[in-house]
């Protein structure tokens, strides 16, 4: 585990904008609304954001004011920011980002969670914060073979836990996240505060087998009305929402 900084080398921002410089923009029915795709007036606003306005320095110094490493597991190097909260007894947090997300997601939330008495909140109510990037996102390493999954990911977080000197510990996550965040209840529950996640996949299952409790009568009302809202959209009228 070892201290990271963010430094774009400047050759690979010089070729960033010479390749937005070189853009060829299509003459075709693309042009004003999105009915038909992304407008090209927008996608031509952003590309000359990030050619005359966007500042990738100012940026990265904003960014690595977050203490941010690296740390090897199972051959992975996993980047993240670890912030420790500021308050008597503080629990420990991983917020994981999902698809096409980055850690910088939560930038934002940082000083929320660790650091509540200095936005009128109860310091009792404090987190230390593990932010990771996903494999292959931001400065993780790339997977090294096809399949890796949210369970994979989250044997990988509950090394990273372990490491940091966490025995137990809460996570929350949205969209891969979500997954994630459920398959380290699922996997490790007992080293589980609590998880919370702000997106349920339409393909979402309760883990069975051995180890696992059954599916409970909410569990199966909620998977049938969820059939039923994959099969027709519009059959949602037709649901209790009981």
């Amino acid at each position: 585990m070892r201290p990271f900084k963010i430094d774009i080398a400047e050759e690979q921002i010089k070729d960033l904008q010479m390749r937005l410089r070189s853009a060829r923009w299509p003459g075709s029915i693309f042009q004003q609304g999105s009915e038909d795709g992304v407008s090209l007036p927008f996608v031509q606003r952003l590309v000359s954001h990030w050619q005359s306005d966007f500042d990738w320095r100012a940026q990265e110094a904003r960014l690595n004011s977050l203490p941010q490493f690296i740390a090897n597991i199972d051959g992975y190097d996993i980047h993240f920011v670890h912030v420790k909260g500021k308050g008597a007894n503080s629990m420990p947090l991983i917020l994981t980002h999902g698809w096409p997300g980055s850690f910088i997601e939560f930038e934002r939330m940082i000083p929320y969670l660790t650091d509540p008495a200095a936005h009128d909140g109860d310091p009792n109510d404090a987190f230390d914060v593990v932010v990771p990037s996903l494999p292959g996102f931001g400065f993780s390493s790339s997977p090294k073979q096809a399949g890796i999954s949210s369970k994979q990911i989250a044997m990988l977080w509950h090394k990273l836990m372990k490491q940091l000197g966490y025995d137990r510990f809460s996570a929350q996550g949205g969209d891969i996240g979500a997954g994630v965040s459920k398959w380290l209840a699922a996997l490790f529950s007992e080293d589980l505060i609590g998880v919370h996640v702000n997106y349920i996949s339409a393909s979402f299952r309760p883990p069975l087998g051995d180890g696992f409790p059954p599916v409970t009568k909410e569990e199966n009302d909620f998977l049938r009305c969820q059939s039923a809202l994959n099969f027709d959209p519009l059959s949602a009228s037709n649901i209790d929402p009981s």
